[in-house]
């Protein structure tokens, strides 16, 4: 399992002209049952991303694809996270 922070960077202002593509590669994620929650770092921080059912190596790659980390509007950090205990909804965690 990993948690992904998308902080912004000085080219936060070109957010916009590039939100289309990062919203759809959100899609993308979601849709691949990779991205389990996405949502917005406060206060307006940037973006968080919990991910699983995927490698380091592929996440990187997948993450690397992202609009807003190739124009630098955010700069990726990949935390991994061996869950060990887990609420009985999320023991899907552990397989």
């Amino acid at each position: 399992m990993f948690i992904v922070l998308l902080k912004f960077s000085s080219n936060k202002g070109q957010a916009g002209q590039f939100m289309a593509g990062h919203k759809e590669w959100i899609k993308r994620g979601l849709d691949e049952g990779i991205f389990l929650l996405v949502g917005s770092l406060q206060p307006n921080l940037g973006g968080g991303i919990v991910a699983h059912n995927t490698s380091l190596i592929d996440l990187q790659r997948r993450v690397n694809e992202d609009p807003f980390v190739t124009e630098d509007i955010v700069t990726a950090e990949i935390l991994e996270i061996s869950p060990s205990k887990v609420d009985e909804r999320l023991e899907f965690l552990l397989e």
